[in-house]
């Protein structure tokens, strides 16, 4: 597999204070890489910085052989941003939304065929405030989709989704890798983390204190004597409440 992103020697200070911490790490083209870590951990920032959105103190990025010192707006040309909070001018419908977006990246796009990919078409002329909370995301994901990227970035894409809408937009996220597409997510959630992720860097306190794979770092952890006090079953209440209720998604 072939490096798509290298980043050594990381670091962002805000006056005294360092949120990243001289971190380094690699993703692979094709791989669905996860940033994970409590809250204040550097992960958002480190994503942002790679993003170009956020200046770095230090360090050396390389996104898809593009220096971010010195080919910001290449690096801009080849990645899809999907923030953990979206500013959509909320009074027009999405196909609208697409068009402008479109524009923007002086792209020609299919608004139904884009919105299809997330399982939007039926609401092409809704408008964005009249979307549930998961439509919001699935089109969120469909604009970072727009420029044809090469990578993606997602923070926190399925966070206050209901068991569904989460499940549906993982599917989403594993279609996208499928079509070739190299995947960053930062997620809270760590059944998510080892439903998607090929590999995962744990960050804490601006540094990363792990990388692998989230079987890997399981088996570990397995084989240095711990033992969960409770029984692991086969299934979770989630499951319990998908198979109850069905896989398909309940708009409002």
């Amino acid at each position: 597999m072939r490096t798509i992103i290298s980043v050594a020697n990381l670091t962002k200070s805000y006056g005294s204070f360092e949120a990243v911490k001289g971190i380094s790490f690699d993703v692979q083209e094709g791989e669905i890489f996860g940033l994970l870590g409590p809250n204040g951990a550097g992960k958002s920032t480190t994503l942002e910085i790679m993003e170009t959105l956020r200046p770095k103190t230090g360090g050396k990025v390389m996104i898809d052989g593009f220096d971010l010192d010195t080919q910001p707006n290449e690096i801009k040309k080849i990645i899809g941003v999907q923030l953990q909070t979206s500013g959509f001018y909320p009074g027009l419908n999405l196909t609208e939304l697409v068009e402008m977006f479109a524009g923007l990246y002086n792209q020609k796009v299919d608004p139904i065929t884009l919105l299809t990919e997330v399982n939007l078409q039926d609401k092409a002329k809704a408008k964005y405030k009249e979307l549930s909370g998961g439509q919001k995301q699935r089109f969120s994901i469909a604009t970072t989709l727009i420029n044809k990227p090469r990578i993606i970035f997602l923070d926190e894409p399925t966070t206050g989704l209901d068991p569904q809408a989460r499940r549906n937009l993982w599917d989403l996220v594993k279609r996208i890798r499928s079509e070739g597409t190299t995947v960053i997510i930062t997620t809270h959630y760590m059944d998510e983390a080892e439903v998607l992720c090929d590999r995962v860097a744990i960050m804490d306190a601006g540094t990363i204190i792990a990388i692998d794979s989230p079987d890997a770092m399981i088996d570990k952890l397995v084989d240095s004597g711990f033992e969960r006090i409770r029984e692991v079953k086969k299934a979770n209440l989630e499951d319990v409440f998908i198979q109850l209720t069905g896989h398909a998604l309940r708009e409002d």
